[in-house]
Parts: C-alpha cells; structure tokens; sequence
C-alpha cells in the first residue's frame, strides 16, 4: 500500500502551519539571519519560516539553499519541520548536514499530493515518530527509506575510514542522499565544480572549515565558483572586514582542500568544459542547467556541501538526470517568436519556461529559427533556473538531446501576451536608475566587447559594473577589451557575481539598477532591497549613459 506519508529524515516538531503551493528558493528567496522570505515575486514574500512547519511542494533556484538552511538551523530561525510532496535534495541535504554535522535535527517529510493538500489546510499541526496530527488530521508516517546501495571495495574503504575520518563523512553524507534519491549504485564522476564558497551565510564558513581541519582533499579536477569578494582587492574596496575576512576565509579553505580558485559562476566558459556525454557532478543551477543542455554533460544538481562530497570521492549517486530516461521532456513549450527581438528575448523566455515548467523539463519549440547564440542559450539557462526546480531543458532544433521527449508529454504556449506580462513583472522599478549591472552569470568575452562596442566611446554617466570570471577578466585586458570599457567608465570585477555583491562595492546610493540579467532581475529586489528594471545590452547601454530606462515596451512587444 502506498504511504501517505514518509520520514526523508526523522525527528518531532509542533508549530503553526505556512503552506504554500508554488517552490521557493532558499537562497536569494529567504533571509536566514530571521527566516523571511525576501523573494518579491513569490506569493509567501514577507512572511517568516521561522519555527512554523513549511508545507510546500520542492524547493527551486539555487544549490546555495542548503547552506541558507544550516544556517537556519544553527541561529534558531529555521522552520520546525519541512513537508514536501515532491523529490527534493538542496535543504534535505542542508537539514541532514544540520543534525550529522552539528546535532541540530530538523524533521523532512514527503506527502502524497493528496494528504500534502489536506495539512495545508490545517492551521497548525504535531509530529510526532509515527504521525502528523492536527485538529482535523492524522496521517501515519512510515519510516524513511532504507535502501540497499551497491558499494565497491573502494567506496566502502573510503566509508570504513581507511583514507581518513574527512572522506567518512563526505561517503555518509553521499551514500544517506543516494539512498534519498532512490539510488541503487554510485558513478564516477570526471569533475566537479563547488558553489558552496559563497559566503552566503556563516554556516558555509562553518561547514568547510569544519572539513578543512579534518584533512578533507578533493581527489578530481575542481573548480569554484563566484566567491563574495574580489579576493585581492576587497580590502582597498572598502569591504568591512567583519565581511570580507569570512568570505575570503570560505574561498580560503576550499582552496586548502584542493580546489582551483577559478571563482567564476560560469564554468561552461573555461578550457576544462564538460562535453557530451560526459558525468560531472556540478553546482550552481545555471551552470548545471547550460552543461546538461547546451553541453549535453550530465550531472545533477548537486547542493551546496553535496558538491564537496562529490569531489573528495569522485563519485556521485547514480539517479535524476544521470539516466537516460530522467533527461526526457515531460511538457513542449510552444513559443510564439516575435519578429525583430533582441538579446532581452533570451532571458525573459527562460524565466517564462521555467514558470511553465517548474517541476519538470521542457522542450522549448519554436526558437530553431532564431538561432541563438551560446551567450543567449547562457541567458535563457539561468534564468529558467530561478523558477524552475529542473535540472535541464530542451531546445528544438538547438540543443543536442532535443530528442528526447517522454510519450505522454503534456503541451503548453508562451504567447505574446505572456511576454508583455513577464517584462512587466520584471520591469517594476522607476525610470531614473543609478546602476547598471552586467555579469549574472558572469560575463563571457564575446559579452565585453559587444558592451565596449555598444558604448562606442560613450562615458556612462552612472555606475556600470560588470562581473567576470578571471580567465575572461585576463583576456579581455590582453586584448584590451578592459582598456575600452575602463575608459567609458566601466568597473570589471573578477570573483564575485551580483548574487553575491554587497555593500560598499555595491554603490550605496542605488535606489534603481538595471540590468540585463533574467535571473538578477528575478533575485536582485530581494537580495538588493532595491527596485530593478530590465532590458537588452543595447538598452543598459543607454540607461548607463543618460541614466534613464524608459518605462516603454522593446518594439518587438509593442
């Protein structure tokens, strides 16, 4: 018989239900320091988590949510239990790090769709080991999953302890989270790229100095991410050091455990790439979206501490998009396509598809004609990150495994209408603007010379910035890229992104920004408290000389 309910990770809890039927990215979503959500787009904005029971379907949106989890939980601002109804790893795996690592136990619970709807109802409810009670409910709860998971010789070594107590804990944390996912056996894994140095909350800190002092090495090529400071230079930036001692300490410790301080969000632009075919066990959704479609890679999207575990073991659980039948799409999109659109186009459609499909892949139909460039597909990927909770999607006629389409797959339109609507949504800041924020993800070189050719000898006259990763960065001053932007007036900042930017680098005096990023336009009013106003390079540009962003449609939506 089918359980309506099942422990993901034990534990008793009691609290005032907050229920919600849309997911939530913990990161850029919630403030861990009070457990708000900050997320303006999201219908919970505004209300807190903290020690109410979360009953909403998954989580979506960034790997970084399970460090904005165990941060929750070791400052007492977590949620008192978390009740799913849909698979999901990035704060489970948060949660599991809170009472493994640090003996704080958080309660994860999946529900049939149908008992799920009935607690949402209730205003509030207990947990106890066998049941969710409340004044009209009560709904057994079966133990959670003990699956039998094939190990070799080599993966039970590492998990007896034989090559140190760092990697015990990295093949505990794997081998619970495979069982999660309904693994049976791990793979091998070429690569990884870690997210989890981003200073996102003192609970990163924690964690990598806490496997750092253990011993813990990665045993495969490692890249990182975006880190929160311009590493070299952060202190001549005003940074407090309150701020920048920890987040160079995070970048720090990864580095001690081997990983290349490569510091960029886009890894997809680096010699090392992924090709088709090939299993890497990546983080940072946009990167794990653009390798597992553009790239025809595969991995998972691995949260935050996950990542690490991956890469001090080479190996990865062998479920979700590892499997040929887990990479078809199970809804086609068909996209009405506009005649004369520019670059904007790209990134509105990803945040669009990703709200079509926020459970699931898609096939994006209609675009082949279009013929978009890997910067657009780079655009398209992230933004559908931020709404959608998929690991992947597809692009007919474009991407390499736009074959694959599951039988009973369902059909969905983005319209006209549902564009005018989306730039709308994503365009509510006033027309003055003092910012324009290029880089999210980072920035590609093709990306700086068209912006240093766009301002064609024009100085902004607001504050323009653009992140890079730092191979672009040297590149771009190689062939003087940087010398053109530097002398219209524009800042390029290696290792951190505009998802992790702060104060003072972040201009204080910004009301208004805009930018040409999906997925900033999406988190930038949470994470930035300031209104955000989005548009095509061509459009930053101008908003960057004059200081204005019309309040207009682009032509092609008028």
């Amino acid at each position: 018989m089918t359980q309506d309910a099942r422990f993901i990770l034990s534990g008793q809890a009691e609290g005032r239900i907050l229920a919600t039927t849309e997911p939530l990215s913990f990161w850029g979503g919630v403030d861990p320091a009070t457990g708000r959500v900050i997320d303006v787009h999201h219908p919970l904005a505004g209300q807190n988590m903290a020690g109410r029971i979360l009953v909403m379907p998954g989580t979506r949106g960034s790997c970084t949510g399970s460090g904005v989890l165990l941060d929750m939980a070791l400052n007492g601002h977590a949620p008192a239990a978390l009740v799913f109804c849909e698979p999901e790893d990035v704060v489970t795996l948060g949660a599991m790090i809170a009472a493994e690592m640090f003996g704080h136990p958080l309660p994860v619970l999946r529900l049939s769709q149908e008992a799920h709807a009935r607690l949402a109802q209730a205003g509030s409810a207990r947990i106890t080991d066998t049941a969710i009670v409340s004044d009209t409910l009560s709904i057994p709860i079966a133990p959670p999953t003990t699956g039998a998971l094939e190990l070799t010789d080599h993966d039970r070594a590492m998990l007896s302890g034989e090559e140190g107590e760092a990697t015990a804990q990295a093949m505990r944390i794997l081998c619970h989270m495979a069982v999660n996912q309904g693994a049976t056996r791990l793979i091998d894994v070429t690569q990884s790229h870690i997210d989890g140095c981003i200073y996102a909350s003192p609970a990163n800190l924690t964690f990598a100095e806490k496997m750092a002092n253990m011993g813990a090495k990665v045993r495969i090529p490692t890249t990182m991410n975006a880190i929160s400071v311009d590493h070299a230079n952060w202190r001549a930036q005003g940074v407090p050091p309150t701020f920048g001692g920890p987040a160079q300490r995070l970048a720090d410790a990864y580095v001690r455990m081997g990983c290349q301080p490569t510091f960029t969000c886009s890894p997809y632009l680096l010699d090392s790439a992924p090709t088709e075919g090939e299993a890497i066990a990546w983080s940072e959704s946009n990167a794990v979206i653009y390798a597992n479609s553009v790239l025809g890679a595969r991995t998972a999207k691995h949260p935050d501490f996950l990542d690490l575990c991956t890469a001090m073991t080479g190996r990865a659980p062998l479920s979700g998009v590892y499997l040929d039948e887990n990479r078809q799409a199970t809804r086609i999109i068909d996209i009405d396509l506009p005649e004369g659109f520019d670059d904007a186009f790209w990134p509105l459609i990803g945040w669009l598809a990703g709200k079509a499909a926020p459970d699931r892949i898609p096939l994006l139909r209609g675009l082949s004609a279009a013929a978009p460039k890997a910067e657009d597909l780079k655009a398209l990927c992230a933004a559908f990150g931020t709404t959608s909770a998929a690991p992947m999607l597809h692009v007919e006629g474009v991407t390499p495994e736009a074959h694959r389409i599951a039988p009973d797959a369902d059909h969905a339109r983005i319209t006209r209408a549902d564009m005018v609507a989306g730039w709308n949504t994503l365009n509510e800041g006033p027309e003055m603007v003092e910012l324009v924020a290029i880089g999210s993800p980072h920035a590609s070189i093709l990306e700086c010379r068209a912006l240093a050719d766009a301002l064609a000898g024009r100085k902004v006259a607001v504050p323009t910035i653009v992140t890079a990763g730092r191979a672009v960065v040297a590149q771009a001053r190689a062939e003087g890229t940087l010398d053109r932007l530097a002398r219209a007036g524009v800042q390029v900042l290696p290792d951190l992104c505009w998802c992790s930017i702060s104060e003072p680098v972040f201009p204080p005096g910004t009301r208004a920004l805009m930018t040409n990023s999906g997925k900033y336009a999406h988190y930038g009013p949470g994470l930035s408290g300031r209104a955000v106003r989005f548009g095509g390079l061509v459009a930053c540009t101008d908003a960057a000389v004059s200081g204005k962003a019309p309040r207009t449609l682009p032509s092609w939506l008028s």
